[in-house]
């Protein structure tokens, strides 16, 4: 588990309850039912009107990506490549098909499995490739949803707001009401600048970061398949998909499957 999304919300929502009790204000404040309501319903409801269906239910699927979803340690994934390397290199390609069963990541076990069945090498690449397009286009997908949502949520604020200035406009004649009658029409407002900016944009921008970390190892995990296939040195496999890697990034050392 990743709690760079979650400590980052706590921290944000934190900063604003102090924000508010600090100026003298309490949480009944801007808990009001009718902006919480209008802000979120409208902006999950305008949000989904952008895609289709699918799209909307998937982007929400994503949520638990985005506060628990921990990159995958590519170091490992190269020891794992290598020591794959190592045994086909010794027994041949054949003798990974019981090794692959132990693999925990998706990917590379089924690109494992195809090259195993002699698939030819463009056409591997090809169909992997395929399927990385394919995550790639899926989660930007359900990104940019979160994204429109954070473009919409202030102006769904605003209409809140006017509405609310508007029973204010009809209902002068009622000085003493006056007062937080008006605070309370800002509230919509709020709403929809706080849930745009401490929600819906920093989840966007997680989505997209988790995708482009995921791409990038299935990325590399293709060339170590290819390379596996090609019978290439260990060592050479090794060395190159260490220089793939990001700086920093320790691979484990594992006995030879």
């Amino acid at each position: 588990m990743d709690f760079a999304t979650i400590g980052g919300l706590i921290v944000a929502v934190a900063a604003v309850l102090w924000t508010q009790n600090h100026e003298g204000g309490s949480l009944t404040d801007i808990l009001l039912p009718g902006p919480l309501v209008l802000v979120i319903g409208g902006t999950i409801a305008v949000g989904f009107m952008g895609g289709i269906l699918k799209d909307g239910l998937g982007a929400f699927k994503q949520l638990q990506k985005a506060f628990l979803g921990k990159p995958k340690n590519a170091g490992e994934t190269v020891g794992v490549i290598v020591q794959m390397a190592e045994r086909a290199r010794r027994e041949g390609l054949l003798a990974l098909e019981d090794a692959i069963k132990a693999v925990d990541d998706e990917f590379l076990r089924d690109g494992l499995q195809t090259a195993i069945d002699g698939t030819d090498p463009d056409e591997l690449y090809e169909i992997l490739t395929a399927q990385i397009q394919a995550k790639k286009a899926a989660d930007k997908q359900a990104a940019k949803i979160f994204g429109d949502m954070g473009g919409y949520a202030p102006s769904v604020g605003i209409c809140g707001t006017v509405i609310s200035l508007t029973v204010v406009l009809a209902n002068l004649s009622d000085a003493a009401a006056l007062g937080p009658m008006i605070a309370g029409a800002f509230v919509a407002t709020f709403w929809g600048v706080a849930s745009a900016n401490l929600l819906y944009l920093p989840i966007q921008s997680r989505l997209v970061r988790l995708s482009g970390l995921e791409a990038a190892q299935m990325e590399l995990v293709v060339e170590g398949i290819l390379a596996i296939q090609a019978g290439s040195n260990p060592r050479s496999v090794a060395k190159k998909l260490e220089s793939l890697l990001p700086p920093g990034t320790a691979i484990p050392d594992k006995k030879a499957a």
